[in-house]
């Protein structure tokens, strides 16, 4: 079983930036992908990023234009999501999720957290 709490998330205004947090309980967290989702209001959940355990394999969301970072640190059991150059568009619930399948769809993550919300707003 595996516990995710997000945080870093808040109101920005636009061409900001945020760091989004995920700490995970747990002694095998290494062993686990993660990736980062996002929901706004009335749209479904989308992925964002998805990193390997290790951190060798990288895959990002088409409009991530450069603009975000997936990274994580297996010591200190925490994913991170790096978020420059925000538009108002960005704006919505973010997720992180653990799973080990390979894929970036929602449904090949089994935990998730409960979300950490992002506005972006002038």
């Amino acid at each position: 079983q595996v516990q995710l709490v997000e945080s870093g998330g808040g109101l920005v205004q636009p061409g900001g930036s945020l760091r989004l947090s995920c700490a995970a309980s747990g002694r095998t967290f290494s062993i686990y992908a993660m990736g980062w989702f996002r929901q706004a209001p009335g749209k479904e959940r989308e992925f964002v990023a998805r990193i390997s355990g290790s951190g060798g394999v990288i895959h990002y969301a088409g409009f991530r234009e450069g603009r975000f970072t997936i990274s994580r640190d297996n010591a200190k059991n925490t994913a991170y999501l790096q978020m420059n150059n925000l538009k108002p568009e960005d704006t919505a619930l973010y997720y992180c999720a653990a799973g080990r399948q390979q894929g970036t769809s929602i449904y090949e993550f089994d935990y998730w957290g409960q979300g950490t919300q992002v506005t972006v707003s002038s």
